[in-house]
């Protein structure tokens, strides 16, 4: 019977994580692993300077004080399950999309690229969706997807970026391989005054969008396609090393 330790980045309490819990226990055993509150947007951080604690929320089930969805991987790995690696480290499943340059960003993405690291295979779930997203049918695909990468395996240094489309479980045209897309954002600073008339900042995006060329991430959900991109631990640009040959020469 495999075992699952499984994050996020919404928090333990998250319709999302608890769908996919709940879709997992039909495969094995499922250990949830996850923060005490809502950090979208956190990266790949792990905390250093400060002691974690965990609380026990049930039965293979904690809540990570202060945690980052990396720091949930290394406590579940090294203190739940004593060092004794799971079959996947699973993120998500995350309340909106992870597209694009997006994934830089992402707890959700950071949470399964540090399960990579640690050498355990490794998939983050995201939901093409803002509101009414379809938990239970999302979960559904999910399983689909662990089912084939239990079997299957993934390569040495690849985990995947998954990104559904808020439909039900019938409605979803099939499953693609994409690659990363490029986002069309519009990003702002907003100034405001606290009560005693010091100013603070808030960044937001004004507009959300991607560009939909054919073949990435973006353009599948659209089309009402599963994206399934794979992404690697190397983030060396090969193609611009001998572009930049002349550097050798700098010194």
């Amino acid at each position: 019977m495999p075992t699952f330790l499984l994050v996020n980045d919404d928090g333990y309490f998250s319709p999302g994580i608890n769908a996919l819990k709940e879709a997992l226990k039909l495969l094995g055993r499922v250990v949830v692993v996850a923060p005490d509150r809502n950090l979208s947007g956190v990266g790949h951080s792990l905390t250093f300077t400060k002691p974690l604690k965990m609380r026990k929320i049930d039965t293979d089930f904690y809540a990570v004080i202060d945690g980052t969805p990396a720091d949930c991987v290394h406590l579940g790995y090294r203190v739940i399950l004593k060092g004794k690696k799971p079959d996947l480290v699973l993120s998500g499943i995350n309340e909106g999309p992870n597209l694009g340059e997006d994934i830089t960003y992402s707890g959700t993405v950071s949470g399964a690229m540090e399960g990579r690291i640690l050498g355990i295979p490794s998939i983050a779930f995201s939901a093409f969706g803002k509101d009414n997203i379809m938990f239970d049918e999302i979960a559904k695909v999910c399983l689909e997807i662990v089912k084939k990468v239990l079997k299957g395996g993934l390569p040495e240094d690849t985990y995947l970026n998954v990104n559904i489309p808020n439909l039900r479980f019938e409605e979803i045209k099939g499953y693609m391989i994409t690659r990363q897309g490029k986002r069309a954002y519009k990003e702002k600073v907003f100034k405001y005054l606290d009560p005693y008339g010091k100013p603070f900042y808030w960044i937001a995006a004004e507009e959300f969008g991607w560009h939909a060329q054919d073949g990435t991430d973006y353009w599948a959900v659209m089309n009402g396609y599963v994206s399934i991109t794979p992404l690697g631990l190397d983030l060396t640009n090969y193609d611009s090393m001998r572009k930049i040959e002349y550097l050798k020469d700098s010194l």
